[in-house]
């Protein structure tokens, strides 16, 4: 149904038009009329209206000043004017001001229903690009409820959109009908409509401009609203704006005001901002979280400093309920902890990070502050447990399967790098897990492992030439081959042969 407004100085050409209209089979409602430029101007500032039907020559404000004004509240109300011979040439005018099509008086049905059925189907078209800028912002089932429904008229409007605090009871209450039946105790008789967006803790608000009238601003209402809704222990941070021909496309407004909320959101503090004012929203700075801080975290995890994280923790808990830290600086924190975990994880070739940012994703779900800061501390205690449990098996797992590939590769020039390469993690792993079993560095296990084959061939091959058994076992020369051979043996290779008949190398 679409809302039409008829503007005639004429009441029985008035009546005459309204009647004719109401006549039609027409998705239509005469929703208003006037009598002249600047009643009908005040109506359409405060109402939806959709379709205009004006005279030209009326007192107050004439047709042509009617339309451009009307025109800057609502880029795509349709006009249809009605003028009479005289009038002609101020109806070519009009067609600049991209007036929908003119009617003469006296009007009669036949051409008024010619021209009206055109119009609503561009009203239809119309009605479709707003659906399909619904849709990118609104949860799928919400918006096919709306396509069922009523016109939903997005000028003359004002958008306000209501984002849950984080960590405050209530979560029974965050519905798209008990929000809506809170709205419209607040703004009666305005209409209000309520829409779940595509963001579960978040709803987009529409609501008649013509609320703004019991407000000196924009934000007084808005903060007038923030207050209403605490009243039924629901903390919010509400961000609107009104909606008119420089707003750009509605998603583009949605996404403007949900990113000034997530720069300004902080905790235990809700929060009222007129989105549409520079002025407001730059007074407001962001926090960040300190970079030495970052580092002090990050660097306690990958020292496993379990109980010294927990202590600075617990301090940083505290400081940020003092301070009614941003929200973004507590998301950012726990993205950082969920990085360091997760990477030191997936050195060990561990695949556990999905499973971390769903965790990570629940913290910031606890309807207190208080269960939050117990949950996170739980949390990362935790993920010390398992990352000390998981270090510990998976290194004594690793190193069994390196030891068996290295001996069977002691004939090859292997390199740290390659054992990475084949067991998927860093070569600075490797270097640590040969360390921590062995108490060797990886070159001095390896050289260790192709003396003892050397000793070992010498034994059983003792027709073997040193120069063969050198390039056998990869050695760059067999010069080098006899020096490494001395420094883990206490022997050179020439004085090992000859002790083998009555004393075999053992290590």
């Amino acid at each position: 149904m679409y809302n039409i407004m008829i503007v005639e100085d004429s009441k029985p050409i008035l009546r005459n038009i309204k009647m004719l209209l109401d006549a039609l089979n027409l998705p239509i409602h005469v929703a208003a009329t006037a009598t002249n430029g600047e009643d009908a101007l005040a109506a359409i500032q405060l109402e939806p209206i959709d379709l205009l039907l004006t005279d030209i020559r009326m007192p107050k404000m004439d047709g042509l000043s009617l339309i451009e004004q009307a025109k800057r509240v609502n880029p795509d109300l349709k006009v249809i004017l009605i003028s009479g011979y005289s009038d002609f040439e101020y109806t070519r005018k009009a067609l600049n001001l991209q007036v929908f099509d003119y009617l003469l008086k006296p009007v009669e049905q036949e051409a008024l229903e010619e021209v009206m059925r055109r119009v609503i189907n561009q009203l239809d078209q119309q009605k479709s690009k707003k659906l399909n800028d619904l849709q990118e912002i609104v949860d799928p089932q919400c918006y096919a409820e709306v396509q069922k429904g009523e016109e939903l008229s997005l000028f003359s409007q004002m958008m306000i959109i209501l984002r849950k605090q984080p960590f405050t009871p209530g979560k029974e209450l965050w519905t798209q009908q008990t929000l809506l039946g809170f709205v419209e105790v607040l703004f009666a008789p305005q209409p209000c409509h309520v829409l779940q967006s595509r963001t579960s803790d978040q709803f987009i608000v529409f609501v008649n401009k013509g609320a703004l009238a019991a407000y000196s601003s924009m934000h007084e209402c808005l903060e007038s609203l923030r207050r209403h809704l605490v009243t039924y222990q629901m903390d919010v941070m509400i961000g609107g704006q009104l909606l008119s021909s420089d707003s750009g496309h509605l998603p583009e407004v949605y996404h403007q005001i949900t990113s000034i909320l997530s720069a300004q959101q902080r905790l235990n503090q809700g929060l009222a901002l007129d989105t549409g004012n520079p002025v407001s929203t730059a007074r407001l700075e962001s926090g960040c979280l300190d970079s030495t801080l970052e580092s002090t975290f990050v660097q306690m995890i990958q020292a496993y400093q379990k109980d010294r994280f927990a202590l600075k923790l617990s301090e940083l808990l505290d400081r940020w309920s003092e301070q009614h830290v941003h929200v973004r600086e507590v998301e950012r924190f726990i993205g950082l902890l969920v990085d360091t975990f997760a990477h030191l994880y997936e050195e060990q070739g561990s695949g556990i990070r999905l499973g971390l940012e769903h965790r990570a994703k629940q913290l910031l779900e606890a309807p207190t502050y208080a269960d939050f800061c117990q949950e996170l501390q739980e949390w990362t205690g935790q993920c010390f447990d398992m990352l000390q449990s998981h270090i510990r098996k998976s290194k004594e797992l690793l190193f069994e399967q390196m030891d068996e590939y290295i001996k069977l590769n002691k004939y090859s020039h292997l390199s740290i790098s390659d054992i990475a390469l084949k067991f998927h993690v860093s070569p600075s792993y490797v270097s640590r897990v040969i360390k921590n079993v062995t108490q060797a560095t990886f070159v001095q296990y390896y050289t260790r492992l192709r003396i003892q084959e050397a000793c070992r061939l010498m034994e059983q091959q003792p027709d073997m030439k040193f120069k063969e058994l050198s390039d056998l076992l990869s050695f760059s020369d067999q010069h080098y081959f006899s020096k490494v051979f001395k420094e883990y043996t206490g022997y050179s290779p020439t004085e090992y042969k000859e002790l083998i008949p009555t004393n075999g190398y053992h290590n």
